[in-house]
């Protein structure tokens, strides 16, 4: 296992709070009293909420201790909790359910997402995040090289490990005839990036550890460094000398 690092994750903390906060720009709510950030990670986006409102109660909920352990040093006055979001079910009903860039881990979103938004207060929202960026060069090459040698072996079909979104469209018609109002959009973030090795250096923080897990440990280098010439050859050098990173992400908003 391959175990998060909340370190590196907050390495690129300012580009992966900006959806947050975005996302957090469209709820209406004005004084929800019962707040839960599901895959809280490192209190990132919980500090985003804290922020807002204040005088909520907030449960943060992840499935890694070191994140969790993170999380409780960054906002002590937070309750933090480990547990599945898959499974999960709340103590007190929250008037609002945040999720950014976590539902992408979590299968079966037809049956998670309509959950979800029944556990709400009526007028509650659920609120999500989620990377859609299972066709950027990020992502597709990371799957080109997990089909080479030696490291074929271990994937079997790299596609697998995780799948892509649906469409808005689809997410839209899955919440709409159950919620009073459905605010959805994308948006496509542009972060220039220092280098090659910067770009390999976030996919290590999130998507890159499902393939790292598959290697025996002596094999992660050599796959972690052809990665990272492929990435080189992707992205090209801009007229600062950065890279253009496109980061495509879906987002909606769903009043229950």
């Amino acid at each position: 296992m391959v175990a998060w690092e909340p370190d590196l994750y907050r390495r690129f903390e300012a580009e992966r709070s900006q959806p947050a906060k975005d996302l957090l720009a469209r709820i209406e709510l004005k004084t929800p009293s019962q707040i839960v950030d599901l895959g809280c990670g490192p209190a990132t986006s919980t500090d985003v909420l804290a922020d807002r409102y204040p005088d909520a109660e907030i449960l943060g909920v992840d499935n890694s201790e070191a994140m969790l352990e993170s999380a409780r040093q960054r906002l002590p006055e937070a309750r933090f909790e480990a547990h599945d979001i898959a499974d999960w079910r709340p103590g007190a009903t929250p008037d609002l359910i945040f999720a950014n860039a976590a539902l992408q881990w979590v299968p079966d979103h037809a049956t998670l997402l309509p959950r979800l938004l029944g556990l709400l207060a009526p007028g509650g929202a659920l609120a999500v995040q989620m990377p859609d960026n299972h066709d950027e060069p990020t992502h597709t090459l990371m799957r080109e090289v997990a089909a080479e040698e030696p490291w074929a072996a271990a994937f079997g079909d790299p596609a697998a490990l995780r799948s892509p979104l649906a469409s808005a469209s689809d997410y839209y018609d899955l919440l709409a005839s159950r919620a009073s109002r459905v605010d959805i959009w994308r948006t496509t973030y542009l972060h220039p990036m220092p280098s090659a090795q910067a770009i390999v250096d976030w996919m290590r923080g999130s998507h890159l550890k499902l393939f790292l897990e598959r290697l025996e440990p002596a094999q992660r280098p050599a796959f972690v460094d052809r990665y990272a010439q492929a990435i080189e050859k992707a992205y090209p050098h801009r007229t600062d000398g950065r890279l253009l990173l496109a980061f495509p992400r879906l987002f909606f908003v769903a009043m229950r």
